[in-house]
Order: structure tokens, then C-alpha cells, then sequence
């Protein structure tokens, strides 16, 4: 084993060469000023379309309220026809039922007024079904 040389590991004559330890990253993306300026014109281009489309919704708001408030007098009409042929129903209906008892005077008005008085539903539909009276004063509900 005396015989045996080793030999040293030995860093080169003149030295390693410089090492770069300093944090070299490439620049990458946009930088913050110009991040920052998209955002806010991003921003401003959002609220512009957003008022552009609140001043379209409103204009077709009117626009529904105007043909809403148009057909308002055909509705009208239409339920009052409703209103008065229910009522000659009723009363042909209590003509019939009636016809036995002396003294009574077929669509005799309770009130005593001259004015018109809207007739209630149950007045409406108190010869017909019961169904029929549920589904005016509750509506089509066929969940509960």
C-alpha cells in the first residue's frame, strides 16, 4: 500500500471561472403600468356597455308599459262582457229556481244604491261548480 500514489483532486492552474450566482430571469409578460391601464380601460369600456344597455332596457320598458297601457281598455272590456254574461246566466239560472215562490223578483239588487257595484266571485259563481270558483279566486294551482 506504501507503494500506491494518490493523486489529489486539484483545481485547475489560474482558478474555476467566475460563477454566476446573481437572479437572471428574462423578462416576461406586460409590465404593471401597462397591466394596470388595460384594467381601467377594460373598466370604462364595461360601464359604457353597461349604460348603453341599461338606456336600451329602459326604452323597451317604456315601449311595454305604452302597449300594456294601450290594451288596457280591450282587457277591460273583454272582463266586463265576461262579468255581464255570467250575471244573465245567474239570473236566467235563478229565474228557473225561483219560479215557485210568490213574491220574489228575479236580479233584485241587494244594495241599495243606483250606483254599479262590481259583483263579488262568490256571487259570479255561486251556481256553478266549486272548482270553477277555486280556480278564479286562487288561480290555476295544481301543486298545493
Amino acid at each position: 500500500m506504501a507503494g500506491s500514489k494518490v493523486k489529489q483532486d486539484m483545481a485547475p492552474s489560474g482558478g474555476y471561472a467566475p460563477f454566476d450566482y446573481k437572479r437572471n430571469l428574462p423578462k416576461r409578460g406586460l409590465s404593471g403600468y401597462s397591466m394596470f391601464g388595460i384594467g381601467i380601460g377594460l373598466m370604462v369600456f364595461g360601464y359604457w356597455r353597461l349604460f348603453k344597455w341599461n338606456r336600451e332596457r329602459r326604452r323597451l320598458q317604456i315601449e311595454e308599459l305604452e302597449a300594456r297601457i294601450a290594451l288596457l281598455p280591450l282587457l277591460q272590456a273583454e272582463h266586463d262582457r265576461r262579468v255581464l254574461r255570467m250575471l244573465r246566466e245567474n239570473l236566467e239560472e235563478e229565474e228557473i229556481l225561483m219560479k215557485d215562490v210568490p213574491g220574489w223578483k228575479v236580479g233584485e239588487s241587494v244594495f241599495h244604491t243606483d250606483r254599479w257595484v262590481t259583483p263579488l266571485s262568490e256571487e259570479l259563481y255561486n251556481l256553478k261548480p266549486r272548482e270553477e270558483l277555486l280556480r278564479k279566486r286562487f288561480g290555476f294551482l295544481w301543486y298545493v
